[in-house]
C-alpha cells in the first residue's frame, strides 16, 4: 500500500540504499553507441500519477521518473541536489532554506518555482485532497492544524521568498527532514490542478512533469504505457534512454518467457525461477527497504481487536518457510522496521536485536500460539473464527495467501475458517483506506532512511494505519524520538515503540523483500531504491 505511503504493496518512494546493476556510465561506455530504449515490467497497475495521492509502489515508480523534487537519492543511496542546488538549516534547527535552481521547468515549458513546493506542501496537509503523506511533514509549523482543519493551509509554516527561495518552519528540529525532500515532497503545479480539476492525475495527458521523464499513454486503467524522455527537463543531456515501455505482468513465469523471447529488457523471478537461474548470466537480485505484513481490523471487526488471537496468528506462522516459498530473495521479518534504516548511520533493526528487544510474538512457536487461541476464542466467548484475507490478484500475493491461510486452518482446524479473496490492488487499498477489509496482506516501502518513517505510520489516527490501531504508549515513544536530537536517547525510545508494535500486533510483519530479476546485459546505469529509477540508465547495443 510504498510506502509511502509508502505504500503499500505499494507505499511511497523509498531512500534506501541504492543497488546498481552495472557500473555507471564510464568514458569507455560513452564511446558505444545506445539503444534509445528499454521494455520493462511491473507487477500491478499503477493507481494514480498525482504525486500527493501515491499509496502504491506502481505509482512511486512512476514518480522517480517523471517528477523530482528539492533533492533526490543517488546512486550510492546518499541525498544530491535535485530542483534546489543549496540547502541549508538555522543554527537551532527550526529553518530550512532551499535555493532553486532557474533552469527547472515543467513539461510544458514553464518555470518550477518555489510556490510550486508550497503549494504542494499545502495541498497534501490540507484534509480535503486525503493524502496518505501527511504523517511525514507533522513537525512543519502549523501542520496538525492544518490536517485536523482547524487551520487553512495557508497558515503552514512553508513559504516562497521569491521564484527560486523556498523557507520551511518547524516547531523542532528533525534530523532526517533533508532526507524527506528527496523522498515525497514533489512539486505540484497549481495551474495544471486547476486547469484539469478532477481529472487531474487519473491518465498521462492530466499532467505535467519535471523529472527526467513524462507519462504518456497511460489511461487511468491500461497495462502498458511509456516513459518518454522529457525535453525541458535541465539535466536532459544526461538522459540517455528516450522511452522506457512499460508492461504490467502479473505473473513470473509470463514475465521471463517475454524476456526469453526478447520481448523484455528485465524480467522479475518467481521463487522457482530464481532457484533455477541464480547462477546465470544476468541474475540479480534487488534488496528492498520494505516490509510485508498482514493488516488486522481492530476498529471495525470485534474479533481482531482481540490482541490475543493477533498474536496467535503471528506465532503460528514459519516466516522462513514463507519467505523462501514466495521468493528466493526474501528474509523473515521479525520488525516492522524495513532492514536498511538507520539512526545516524547505524542499523536501526541489528541495533533491536541487540537490546534483546525482539518480540517473542513474532517466533515461531505453534504450542504457545494454540494455547493464546483458546485464550482469545474464551475471552470472545466463541467457539470458531471466521474472516476474509484479502490481497491483490498477482500470483505472489496469492501464494502468500494460500500459505496463510493454510498455517492457521492446519493448525487451529475447525475452529478457524479463513476466506481468501483476491482482487486487483487498486480495489485492496480502496477498500483498506475505508475500512472495508478483516485482514489484508500489504506491504510498505519506507518513505526515508529512518525508523521513524514506518513506526510513524501506526501512530493514532495515521494515514497507513488502515485498521485504527492506538495505543497512547506507542504514541509517546514515538513523539519523543522525532523530537530528540540526542541518538542514544533517540534510539531508546524507537526501540520502545518497536516493542509496543510487536507486543500488540495490530499488524503482524512477514518478511522483507528481496526481488530476484533476469536483466540484460547490455543494460548498465540501472538504479533500485525500492523501485527502478532509470534517469541514468543506459543501453549498449
Amino acid at each position: 500500500m510504498k510506502k509511502l505511503l509508502k505504500a503499500l504493496a505499494g507505499g511511497l518512494v523509498t531512500t534506501s540504499a541504492a543497488t546498481m546493476l552495472a557500473a555507471c556510465s564510464n568514458s569507455k561506455a560513452d564511446s558505444r553507441d545506445y539503444e534509445k530504449s528499454l521494455t520493462w515490467m511491473t507487477t500491478s497497475e499503477v493507481q494514480t500519477l498525482d504525486q500527493n495521492k501515491m499509496v502504491d509502489t506502481s505509482s512511486s515508480e512512476q514518480a522517480t521518473n517523471v517528477f523530482e523534487g528539492l533533492n533526490h537519492v543517488d546512486n550510492n543511496g546518499k541525498v544530491e541536489p535535485g530542483v534546489a542546488t543549496v540547502s541549508t538549516v538555522s543554527k537551532d534547527g527550526l529553518t530550512l532554506t532551499f535555493k532553486l535552481r532557474k533552469d527547472a521547468k515543467w513539461s510544458n515549458g514553464e518555470p518550477v518555482t518555489a510556490n510550486d513546493f508550497v503549494y504542494s506542501l499545502r495541498r497534501v496537509m490540507d484534509p480535503k485532497t486525503q493524502s496518505q503523506q501527511q504523517n511525514n511533514y507533522q513537525a512543519v509549523k502549523n501542520a496538525p492544524e492544518v490536517v485536523a482543519g482547524k487551520k487553512s493551509p495557508t497558515s503552514l509554516g512553508v513559504e516562497a521568498m521569491d521564484k527560486h527561495t523556498l523557507v520551511v518552519h518547524l516547531t523542532h528540529p528533525v534530523p532526517y527532514f533533508k532526507t524527506l525532500t528527496a523522498s515525497s515532497w514533489n512539486p505540484v503545479s497549481e495551474k495544471a490542478v486547476k486547469k484539469y480539476g478532477k481529472k487531474y492525475g487519473t491518465a498521462s495527458k492530466y499532467m505535467v512533469y519535471n523529472g527526467p521523464f513524462v507519462s504518456t499513454g497511460w489511461t487511468g486503467s491500461n497495462l502498458s504505457w511509456k516513459l518518454k524522455k522529457n525535453n525541458y527537463y535541465w539535466n536532459k543531456k544526461n538522459v540517455k534512454l528516450n522511452t522506457v515501455n512499460y508492461t504490467v505482468v502479473k505473473t513470473p513465469a509470463t514475465d521471463y518467457t517475454l524476456y526469453q523471447s526478447g520481448k523484455l529488457d528485465g524480467a522479475f523471478l518467481d521463487t522457482q525461477a530464481s532457484k533455477q537461474l541464480k547462477h546465470q548470466t544476468g541474475y540479480r537480485v534487488f534488496r528492498s527497504d520494505r516490509t510485508e505484513y498482514l493488516t488486522y481490523n481492530v476498529s471495525q471487526n470485534k474479533d481482531m481487536a482481540n490482541v490475543n488471537l493477533r498474536r496467535a496468528f503471528s506465532m503460528v506462522l514459519n516466516r522462513k518457510e514463507l519467505a523462501s516459498t514466495v521468493g528466493g530473495a526474501n528474509t523473515v521479518a521479525t520488525t516492522f522496521t524495513a532492514p536498511q534504516e538507520t539512526v545516524n548511520g547505524m542499523n536501526f533493526n541489528k541495533y533491536f536485536a541487540e537490546q534483546n528487544a525482539t518480540s517473542k510474538y513474532t517466533e515461531f512457536n505453534k504450542k504457545a500460539g494454540q494455547a493464546l487461541f483458546d485464550k482469545a476464542l474464551k475471552e470472545l466467548g466463541k467457539s470458531k473464527v471466521e474472516f476474509t484475507l484479502g490481497g491483490d490478484d498477482d500470483d505472489l500475493s496469492k501464494k502468500v495467501m494460500e500459505y496463510v491461510q493454510s498455517q492457521l486452518e492446519s493448525t487451529f482446524g475447525k475452529k478457524v475458517e479463513v476466506h481468501v479473496q483476491s482482487m486487483p490492488k487498486t480495489t485492496r487499498v480502496s477498500n483498506m483506506l475505508n475500512g472495508k477489509y478483516d485482514v489484508d496482506f500489504t506491504g510498505l516501502t519506507t518513505g526515508y532512511n529512518d525508523p521513524y518513517a514506518m513506526l510513524s505510520v501506526m501512530m493514532s489516527g495515521g494515514n497507513y494505519n488502515f485498521g485504527k490501531w492506538s495505543n497512547k504508549q506507542y504514541d509517546q515513544y514515538l513523539t519523543l524520538s522525532s523530537e530528540e536530537m540526542n541518538v542514544k536517547k533517540r534510539l531508546t525510545d524507537l526501540v520502545k515503540a518497536e516493542q509496543v508494535l510487536d507486543d500488540q500486533q495490530p499488524l503482524t510483519p512477514l518478511y522483507h523483500d528481496g526481488q530476484a530479476w533476469m536483466v540484460r546485459r547490455n543494460v548498465h546505469g540501472l538504479v533500485f531504491n525500492g523501485s527502478f529509477d532509470f534517469r541514468n540508465t543506459f543501453v549498449t547495443k
